[in-house]
C-alpha cells in the first residue's frame, strides 16, 4: 500500500537540542510541484491539510488543489480547515459556554455520556466585554467601574468560572485584566504551535478562529485567524472542522515610510478605504513589499485588527524578523522565538527582502503619501482628511443637522454654577479605546506627549466632553508610567477606566445628565471622536448621532477643540495663558520625542503582567461554585438560561419542513449590520426586552446592557432587530424595531409580531439589499431571528460570517438573481413567500421562490442558494451545527 502524501512529508527539525517532527513543504513540494510564489497565508492553509489528510474531510485533491492555485490564483473548491486554537471574548464567549451546557442536558436526555460534551481544542475565553464607563474624569474611575461591573454581571461570573472548571481545555483570563485581542498578541499567540502527540513533539503554525471579528489582529504575528460566529467557534472547540472555500488573495506592497507627525491610524484608515474600494469581502490580504521592513508589529497589528472593517477575511503580515523582535520584546521565552525563526525559515513561511508571491490581484501604497485622517461620520472606510472634517460634518445629507436648517443651534446649560452652551458639533465623548489602537505604544505615547503639551501650553479639556482612556492591557498602563505622561493624560480627564472595549462597542455609559437634556432639548446633531475600529449609526451613544474614529492624539486633541466644526488644521485649538491662539501644530509631538518615549517599553513590563494573567482579583478567586459536571440552572436568573434550541431534538433528524405560506417579518435595505440584527447597547424600558426584565422583578438601573444578557435567551429574541437606527421598509418613516402584522396591518413591535405569527403557525421570511449582516461576528444575529420563527433570509448579497451563521442556525440564506431586487419587484411587505424543493437543495444552486401578491398574483423567481458547501448542506439538514454535532456524539 502506497504512503500517504501526509506521511511522506514527515520530517525533523532540530532547534537547540530539542527535536520536533513537523510536515513539511519542500517535501510535500516534491510531489505538488513547486509552491515557492504560493502567498504565505495559503502556505499556513496547505500545512494544515496537509498535517489532517485523512482521506474523508481532507483528500489528496483537496491538498493538490491549494498547491495548483498559483495557476490562475483562484479555485473553486470546499476545503476543510482545522484551527489549533479558540480565541473567545465574554459577551459571545457566554452563549457558547451556555451552548455547551445545553449540550450536556440534550446528550443526558438523550440518554449519552455528558462528558464527551467538552471542548477538543484549547479555548481561551477573554472577559474584555464588560467594563462600562459609567465613572470618568477622576483617580476613583477604574476601581468604581470594575466594582459596578463585578455587581452587575455576577451571575455571568459565575457561570464562567463554573465552565472554567467543569470543561477540560477552557481558561478563562478574568475581568479587569485586558481586551481579548491585545492579550493574544502580547501573550496567548505562539507564532509556532507544539504538543505532544503519540509520543511525538509536533511543530506545526498557530492558527485559529475567535468569536470576534477582530481577530484578526493576531495575523500580525503571522498567526492565522480570523472571526467567526459563535456557533461555528462553537463546532470549531468541538472538532468540528471549518468549512470554507478556497480564498482568493489579494496582495497589498507597502513601500517607503510614514511621514512626521502622521500615525498608525492613519495609515489603517487610508488601507481601509482603499482595499473597501477595491473589494476584498470573502478574500484573504496578505501584506508585502520592503516597507514591512520598519513597520513596527504593533502597527501591523493596527492593520491587521480592521480586516472585518476593509472586508477581508483576514490581513496577513508573514513572519520576519520584526516579529521575532516583538515576541522578546512580550517575554516570549528564547526556545520559543528560535523555534518560530527554524520552522517558519525550514517551511518557506519567513518574509524575506524582495518576495513577489503570486496573488489573485494586488494594490499598493507608498507610506510616505498617507494624510491625516478621521473616518466618518458613521462607516469605518468613509476617510476624510483632516482638513475636511468640518465640511464632512456638514455635508452629510443623512445628518438631520442639515434638514432645511439655517442657523446653527445653541442650547445653555448649567454645570458647577457657570453656564455654558452646547452647540451642533459638538464633541461630547472622545475616548481612547478599542483594540485597534491600544495595542499600539506610539500612538498612546503620542497621546500622552499631546496631552502634556497642550497642559503646557495652557489648554484644558472643553466641559462638556466626556473623557476616558481604556487600554488593551495592563502593560499600556506601566509604560504610560514609566514615560510619565499618566499625569497629563489625567489632568486632561483621559483617566483610566477600565482595561476593556467600552465605548468602541457602545459601553460609553451615560452622559452627563446636563448634557443629555441639552442634546434632546435642541434635538443637536453632536459628535463622538474614538480611536476605534466601529462607528455604525446608534453604536457608540443613542443619543449621539455622529461618530468619528481616529488616532489617540487626535482623540485628544478633539477634546480640547470640542467641535468636529473646528479646522484642526487651520483653526486654533485654543488659546494659551497670555490670550495667544494654539494650533494643534504648536503641540505635537516631534518623531524623536515619541521614540525616546516608546524606549520605556520594556519585557520586564510583560512578564510582570502576564505573570498571574489567570489569577483576577480577590473579588474573582471569592466566586463559589458547584462541581458538579451540569450547571444547577436557576429559573429564576434574567442572566442565564437553559436555551431551547435542544428542545425537541431527537437522536435521528426529521426531513426539512417546507417553507409555505411565509410572510415578511422585515423588509431592510442594504448595509444592513449585525448591529442592526443583533440585540446590542442599552435595553430600552418600554421595549419588549424591558418589559420582560421589570416583569422579572429587574429595576431600570440594573437592565445592564444586551451584550451583558446573552446568556438569556428571552432578552435577546426580544431585542432581536430592535436597534433604535434600523429602518424597516415595511413601515416607511419609522425608526426602531417595529413591523406590520399581515393581513391586519397592525403595527407591531417585531418580537410582539413575531410571536403572533408562530401562534398562527406562520413562518417568516426576511428580504434586504446588498451586504446583508455586515459588521462584527454576531451569533445572536442568527439565533434571535431563529427563535423568532424566521425560516428564510432573501438578499442581494451577504458578509460572510453572517451566512454561515444563518446556516449554523438552520435558517436559510437565498441571493436575489442579478439585477432583480425588493425594490425592482416593488415589495411591499404584504407577500407570501413559498421556497420550492427545499428537500433537493445543492450548495451554490438554484431555488425557485414563488411571491403572491395582495391581488392574488404570484411571480417565481430564481434565487441562488448560499448554502456554498457540503458540510453546510449537512449543517443545514440536521437543523444547525450543534445538533449535528450532538447526534455524532451519541453515535460514537
Amino acid at each position: 500500500m502506497s504512503l500517504t502524501l501526509r506521511e511522506r512529508s514527515q520530517d525533523t527539525l532540530e532547534v537547540d537540542g530539542q527535536r520536533y517532527h513537523f510536515y513539511s513543504l519542500p517535501r510535500a513540494a516534491q510531489q505538488l510541484g513547486d509552491i515557492s510564489r504560493l502567498p504565505k497565508s495559503m502556505k499556513v492553509l496547505l500545512e494544515n491539510l496537509l498535517r489532517w489528510q485523512d482521506g474523508d474531510s481532507v483528500t489528496a485533491e483537496d491538498i493538490q488543489a491549494l498547491a495548483d492555485w498559483q495557476k490562475d490564483a483562484h479555485a473553486n473548491r470546499e476545503i476543510a480547515y482545522r484551527p489549533a486554537r479558540v480565541l473567545m471574548q465574554d459577551f459571545t464567549g457566554v452563549p457558547a459556554v451556555v451552548d455547551l451546557a445545553a449540550m450536556r442536558e440534550a446528550v443526558k436526555r438523550l440518554g449519552g455520556d455528558v462528558s464527551k460534551v467538552n471542548p477538543l481544542s484549547p479555548v481561551d475565553l477573554v472577559i474584555d466585554h464588560s467594563v462600562t464607563v459609567d465613572h470618568f474624569g477622576d483617580d476613583k474611575a477604574f476601581a468604581e467601574n470594575v466594582r459596578l461591573e463585578m455587581e452587575r454581571n455576577h451571575e455571568r461570573y459565575v457561570f464562567l468560572r463554573w465552565g472554567q472548571k467543569a470543561f477540560n481545555q477552557f481558561s478563562v483570563v478574568p475581568p479587569g485584566t485586558g481586551i481579548c485581542h491585545q492579550v493574544n498578541l502580547e501573550y496567548l499567540g505562539k507564532a509556532v504551535w507544539h504538543q505532544a502527540q503519540e509520543g511525538k513533539e509536533v511543530a506545526y503554525p498557530d492558527t485559529l478562529v475567535g468569536t470576534d471579528s477582530h481577530t484578526t489582529m493576531i495575523n500580525a504575528l503571522g498567526v492565522l485567524g480570523w472571526g467567526v460566529g459563535g456557533i461555528e467557534a462553537e463546532a470549531a472547540m468541538l472538532g468540528q472542522p471549518v468549512s470554507m472555500l478556497i480564498p482568493d488573495v489579494v496582495g497589498f506592497k507597502l513601500t517607503g515610510k510614514l511621514r512626521a507627525g502622521i500615525t498608525a491610524t492613519d495609515l489603517v484608515l487610508t488601507v481601509t478605504q482603499m482595499l473597501r474600494k477595491h473589494g476584498v469581502v470573502g478574500k484573504f490580504v496578505e501584506f508585502y513589499g520592503d516597507g514591512l521592513d520598519d513597520l513596527p508589529l504593533a502597527d501591523r497589528a493596527t492593520i491587521a485588527n480592521m480586516a472585518p472593517e476593509y472586508g477581508a477575511t483576514c490581513g496577513f503580515f508573514p513572519i520576519d524578523g520584526v516579529t521575532l523582535g516583538y515576541m522578546r520584546l512580550t517575554g516570549r521565552s528564547e526556545e520559543q522565538v528560535k523555534l518560530v525563526e527554524a520552522y517558519a525559515k525550514q517551511q518557506g513561511l519567513w518574509r524575506n527582502t524582495g518576495d513577489e508571491p503570486i496573488f489573485t490581484s494586488s494594490l499598493a501604497l507608498d507610506m510616505a503619501s498617507v494624510e491625516a485622517s478621521l473616518a466618518g461620520p458613521k462607516r469605518p472606510q468613509d476617510r476624510v482628511s483632516l482638513g475636511d472634517v468640518p465640511a464632512a460634518f456638514r455635508q452629510s445629507t443623512e445628518l438631520e443637522v442639515n434638514h432645511a436648517q439655517t442657523a446653527a443651534k445653541s442650547v445653555a446649560y448649567q454645570e458647577a454654577g457657570k453656564q455654558y452652551h452646547l452647540e451642533d458639533g459638538a464633541v461630547v465623548i472622545a475616548a481612547i479605546t478599542s483594540c485597534t489602537n491600544t495595542s499600539n505604544p506610539s500612538v498612546l505615547m503620542a497621546a500622552g506627549l499631546l496631552a502634556k503639551n497642550a497642559l503646557t501650553a495652557g489648554l484644558q479639556r472643553k466641559p462638556w466632553v466626556k473623557a476616558s482612556l481604556a487600554p488593551g492591557s495592563k502593560v499600556v498602563s506601566d509604560y504610560l508610567a514609566a514615560a510619565q505622561l499618566t499625569p497629563y493624560l489625567n489632568d486632561l480627564g483621559f483617566n483610566l477606566v477600565g482595561y476593556g472595549c467600552t465605548t468602541c462597542i457602545g459601553n460609553s455609559g451615560p452622559l452627563p445628565e446636563n448634557i443629555e437634556s441639552a442634546i434632546k432639548q435642541g434635538d443637536l446633531t453632536v459628535g463622538a471622536v474614538l480611536s476605534g475600529n466601529r462607528n455604525f449609526e446608534g453604536r457608540i451613544h443613542p443619543f449621539v448621532k455622529t461618530n468619528w474614529l481616529a488616532s489617540p492624539p487626535l482623540v485628544v486633541a478633539y477634546a480640547l477643540a470640542g467641535n468636529m466644526k473646528v479646522n484642526l488644521q487651520t483653526e486654533p485649538l485654543g488659546e494659551d495663558r497670555n490670550g495667544k491662539p494654539v494650533y494643534l501644530k504648536d503641540i505635537w509631538p516631534s518623531p524623536e520625542e515619541i521614540a525616546r518615549a516608546v524606549q520605556q517599553v520594556s519585557t520586564d513590563m510583560f512578564r510582570k503582567e502576564y505573570a498571574e494573567v489567570f489569577e483576577g482579583t480577590p473579588e474573582w478567586q471569592q466566586i463559589r461554585v458547584s462541581e458538579a459536571a451540569t450547571y444547577d440552572w436557576d429559573d429564576e436568573s434574567t442572566y442565564i438560561r437553559l436555551s431551547p434550541f435542544f428542545d425537541e431534538m431527537e437522536k435521528e433528524p426529521k426531513p426539512v419542513a417546507e417553507i409555505k405560506g411565509a410572510r415578511i417579518l422585515a423588509m431592510l435595505g442594504d448595509s444592513v449590520t449585525t448591529d442592526h440584527i443583533s440585540p446590542a447597547g442599552s435595553i430600552k424600558a418600554e421595549s419588549p426586552a424591558g418589559r420582560y426584565l421589570t416583569e422579572h422583578g429587574v429595576e431600570r438601573q440594573d437592565f445592564n446592557s444586551y451584550g451583558s444578557r446573552r446568556g438569556n435567551h428571552e432578552v435577546m429574541m426580544r431585542g432581536t432587530f430592535a436597534n433604535i437606527r434600523i429602518r424597516n421598509e415595511m413601515v416607511p418613516g419609522v425608526e426602531g424595531g417595529v413591523t406590520r402584522h399581515v393581513p391586519d396591518n397592525e403595527q407591531l413591535d417585531i418580537y410582539d409580531a413575531a410571536m403572533r405569527y408562530q401562534q398562527e403557525g406562520v413562518p417568516l421570511a426576511v428580504i434586504a439589499g446588498k451586504e446583508y449582516g455586515s459588521g462584527s461576528s454576531r451569533d445572536w444575529a442568527a439565533k434571535g431571528p431563529r427563535l423568532l420563527g424566521v425560516r428564510v433570509v432573501i438578499a442581494e448579497s451577504f458578509e460572510r460570517i453572517h451566512r454561515s451563521n444563518l446556516i449554523g442556525m438552520g435558517i436559510l440564506p437565498l441571493e436575489f438573481p442579478q439585477g432583480v431586487t425588493r425594490g425592482s419587484l416593488k415589495l411591499t411587505g404584504d407577500e407570501q413567500i413559498d421556497v420550492e424543493n427545499i428537500a433537493d437543495l445543492k450548495p451554490g444552486g438554484k431555488v425557485n421562490v414563488t411571491l403572491t401578491r395582495q391581488d392574488g398574483s404570484k411571480e417565481t423567481l430564481e434565487t441562488r442558494c448560499r448554502i456554498d458547501t457540503g458540510n453546510e448542506l449537512t449543517y443545514y439538514r440536521n437543523d444547525g451545527i450543534l445538533h449535528y454535532v450532538i447526534r455524532n456524539m451519541l453515535r460514537h
